[in-house]
């Protein structure tokens, strides 16, 4: 029995951290939002690849989430995956954004940046 509890423990452990880091829809929106914004009124290459990053973490945690208008959806209703491909291409626009400023391109990855919105705006109007 104590080497099925030493077992099953490490395991309850991350189950535990999965489940304190993932955050709700709302809050990934909102660091979505936060970040956007960021984004679009700094100069600073450190201040964006940070707010970028931010952005990229938030959105990957809000693709597997499931927006209150799909609540009740299997997983893979079309609905759903709609749903994810729009979080995929806001990823890949983030993606594109970042390797603008690797580049040292802070202008380029502020016109993709500029992207974000109509993705956004899309988006919200078929799953918010």
């Amino acid at each position: 029995m104590r080497r099925l509890f030493l077992a099953v423990l490490p395991l309850l452990a991350v189950s535990f951290v999965t489940a304190a880091t993932a955050r709700e829809l709302s809050e990934d929106m909102d660091m979505i939002a936060a970040n956007y914004s960021a984004v679009l009124h700094t100069d600073n290459p450190a201040t964006l690849k940070q707010a970028l990053a931010d952005m990229y973490a938030a959105a990957a945690d809000a693709r597997d989430a499931t927006p209150p208008k799909l609540r009740g959806q299997a997983p893979e209703s079309p609905q759903m995956q709609d749903y994810r491909r729009g979080i995929d291409t806001l990823l890949g626009q983030i993606e594109q954004a970042q390797a603008k400023v690797e580049k040292g391109d802070i202008e380029g990855a502020k016109q993709v940046a500029g992207q974000f919105k109509q993705t956004r705006d899309e988006n919200h109007a078929k799953f918010r």
